[in-house]
């Protein structure tokens, strides 16, 4: 009998073979398909890898269950129970019957990495259209049974009925059937009439398990035989370019760590160092005390001023929009005004540090990972250890949570090679510091914007310019191991939501791409959310010179019905009075001030054809103290058009997590850097919102369950600033144009308004 220690738990690859050769079961699936193929001038790495085995969408079981597969993951937004109502009503069964299985490579079609908020909107459509065409059939096996014709039939959590009474169940007719369809891209789905699941509250199908500390993540993943491994990074902080990089190890002691119990191996490979123990608090304790001589790393770039540093850096300017003659339409402006916006590195902050386990052996490599892009790590691995990604399996797990890429990615990778090198099961996880480091940072952006109103007190002009460097972030023991060089890709991915939303009479629109400055990845509104900030606070500039209302003077130049309706709702719901201003730098008689700002935008990912995220609007209320600069956002209406909602609950607590990020990130985030690197290491350097600094959140749904969904996991954050930064202007009568909103700075603000009256 072999030792359990030996045993490999049955992983998702086993469970798609046994599934493909089980009875008693209907299932919707499709020829394999190449690997998803980066966009040109966008992160990750090609793969020409096609899957032996069919991916599956729905599997229904004569036992009552119903299996619905998706590439895509839950990042706690509770897609899993909106594809799960998606699913139950176009096979008409109940939630409850409904199982989803969200991105492992093994068990789920590859549908690209979790991002765009395409969950819904894109990703989903298979889904859909594979449990309606097991409906169908179904439907059709019942008819023959019952003699009547289809339309006779009724469906009712899987029991169909006949006009007589008569009945039979998708359960019954699957007994000893082996039913494989093909999935078929044309087949119709139900029209919201009929919708009975689609558009209504359902309580999210997690929550439960997490609420009750039973819900398994990442981090509490075991296996027979696990060992427990820790990293030691190199000195160069958070850089992921260079040719120092892979190649400054100069000397290990193993000697300073042999005394310590339980030490399996150390391993070494290029700049990747590791030590795998018996204990994890072995593992801690050995990397700590583990001595090595490392060359010095040049200094980083001075990137404290961010602007300077993004304006000296070399870029490469790209043209998205041009209308009109913007110069001439400036030179015979009634009003020009020249701003510029930055917006600061930062972190996605993940509470819990990066964990994975990973099991190497018999040259297959198995990982348990809270991942964003499961088949994209897959790739990664590939290139790492040259197995074929036919060899290697990613078992996506829950994690800490990231809306981007922190490091769930690059701890895989340091599992894996521990496990090749000890030959056993191995867990790693990171240390406060190493996340905060070595995470891959939301890319800093410059904005600089020129515009004008015409004579009629009209938008004529509008000239904007983005800068931002590039985010592509290879993982990370690709670079240290020497696998693949360290060499600076310039990506194209600067220019979401670069075009503004309202109607100029000439424009002008352009990003300038750049090489990454410090290591970066996707965030949360990734360059249209400084964009936006940009383009919201300086319409709101010119409303102010044209003397107009904020929201008249908006609406007076949206083109977009949708955009216009939403800004009407959210200032009905959060009772916007037209010429009623704020503080305006006069504090009341508790020495405060006070103020409230608007802001639109909707999240367009021009390199993405056919992804839209949601409409949204905010209307801020900030309370501020001059004395010390503290910032207090108090409430924020928030107006969200997302097309046809699945789960109001589910976009409502989306939205309500996008406005507590965004919070924190307008207010306080902000990553510091010296000459090693990245100096925020830990969360007194980093500090985040606390439960107290929450405001009150009112969200206005403009549900339209005749249009196609759209995402919901992104779009509020994206006017989150500016409308925050003009809440600011309405209570202190001064412009704030660089991110975080701190209280040091607003105490400044503040200081020279009071020195200037």
């Amino acid at each position: 009998m072999a030792d359990p220690a030996d045993v490999a738990p049955v992983t998702p690859r086993a469970e798609r073979a046994a599934l493909l050769a089980a009875r008693g079961v209907l299932l919707v699936l499709r020829p394999p398909l190449p690997a998803v193929q980066p966009a040109p001038g966008q992160p990750g790495a090609a793969s020409s890898y096609v899957p032996a085995l069919p991916d599956v969408f729905i599997a229904v079981h004569a036992d009552g269950r119903v299996q619905a597969f998706n590439g895509h993951v839950d990042l706690g937004t509770g897609i899993a129970t909106a594809l799960t109502q998606l699913v139950a009503d176009e096979l008409d069964v109940e939630p409850a019957r409904v199982s989803m299985i969200l991105g492992h490579t093994e068990a789920t079609p590859n549908q690209g990495p979790t991002i765009a908020s395409a969950s819904i909107q894109i990703s989903a459509m298979p889904l859909r259209r594979a449990a309606a065409q097991a409906r169908a059939r179904l439907l059709a096996w019942a008819a023959d049974a019952l003699g009547v014709a289809q339309s006779e039939l009724s469906v009712a959590d899987g029991q169909v009925a006949a006009a007589s009474g008569a009945c039979i169940s998708y359960w019954t007719l699957l007994q000893e059937r082996r039913e494989h369809l093909t999935l078929d891209d044309t087949q119709p789905l139900k029209p919201p009439s009929e919708h009975r699941l689609v558009g209504r509250r359902l309580s999210r199908i997690d929550i439960p398990a997490k609420a009750t500390g039973q819900f398994t993540y990442v981090h509490d993943v075991r296996v027979p035989g696990m060992l427990h491994g820790r990293v030691v990074r190199p000195p160069y902080a958070g850089r992921d370019a260079g040719s120092f990089v892979g190649h400054s190890l100069v000397a290990i002691d193993e000697a300073s760590i042999a005394d310590i119990p339980g030490v399996v191996r150390l391993v070494v490979e290029g700049d990747f160092v590791g030590i795998v123990a018996e204990r994890e608090e072995q593992a801690i304790r050995a990397a700590r005390r583990l001595r090595i001589q490392w060359q010095a790393p040049p200094p980083v770039p001075a990137l404290e001023d961010i602007e300077a540093a993004l304006r000296r850096a070399p870029s490469s300017p790209r043209e998205l929009a041009s209308t009109g003659d913007v110069e001439a339409a400036l030179a015979g402006g009634r009003t020009v005004l020249a701003r510029t916006y930055v917006w600061p590195y930062q972190m996605h902050g993940s509470i819990g540090p990066s964990c994975a386990v990973a099991d190497y052996r018999d040259d297959r490599l198995t990982v348990w990972s809270g991942t964003q892009n499961p088949h994209m790590l897959r790739i990664d691995l590939d290139r790492l250890f040259g197995l074929g990604e036919e060899r290697i399996e990613v078992i996506r797990m829950e994690a800490a949570g990231c809306y981007g890429r922190n490091c769930a990615d690059d701890v895989c990778a340091d599992a894996a090679l521990l496990s090749r090198a000890v030959g056993r099961p191995v867990r790693v996880q990171l240390s406060r510091e190493q996340e905060h480091v070595w995470e891959p940072k939301g890319a800093a952006q410059l904005m600089q914007v020129r515009g004008a109103l015409d004579a009629h007190g009209n938008l004529s002009a509008y000239d904007f310019q983005t800068w931002y460097p590039s985010n592509d972030a290879p993982m990370l023991a690709l670079l240290l191991t020497g696998t693949v060089p360290a060499e600076p890709r310039t990506l194209q991915m600067g220019d979401r939501t670069a075009v503004p939303p309202y109607r100029y009479g000439a424009t002008r629109i352009q990003c300038h791409d750049m090489p990454p400055l410090v290591r970066a990845a996707w965030l949360r509104g990734v360059s249209a959310l400084p964009n936006s900030f940009a383009h919201e606070c300086f319409v709101d500039e010119l409303a102010h010179e044209a003397g107009e209302d904020p929201l008249a003077f908006r609406l007076r130049h949206l083109d977009d019905p949708r955009a216009a309706d939403l800004l009407r709702a959210v200032a009905e719901r959060a009772a916007w009075r037209s010429g009623a201003p704020g503080s305006r730098g006069q504090p009341g008689p508790d020495g405060k001030l006070r103020g409230r700002g608007l802001a639109y935008a909707r999240y367009i990912h021009s390199k993405f054809p056919g992804f839209g995220a949601a409409w949204s609007a905010w209307v801020a209320d900030v309370e501020v103290d001059p004395a010390s600069g503290a910032v207090a956002v108090e409430r924020v209406v928030v107006g969200q058009d997302t097309g046809m909602v699945v789960n109001p609950d589910g976009v409502i607590h989306q939205v309500h997590g996008n406005v507590i990020q965004m919070v924190s990130r307008v207010l306080k985030e902000r990553v510091s850097f010296d000459r090693a690197g990245v100096a925020s290491r830990e969360w007194g350097t980093y500090p985040i919102l606390g439960f107290v600094d929450v405001p009150a959140i009112d969200v206005v749904l403009v549900p339209r369950q005749d249009q196609p969904p759209l995402g919901a996991g992104e779009s509020a954050s994206v006017p989150g600033a500016a409308a925050i930064a003009n809440a600011l202007f309405d209570a202190t009568g001064r412009r704030f144009r660089q991110a975080p909103f701190t209280p040091a700075v607003v105490r400044a603000q503040c200081a020279e308004l009071a020195a200037a009256v």
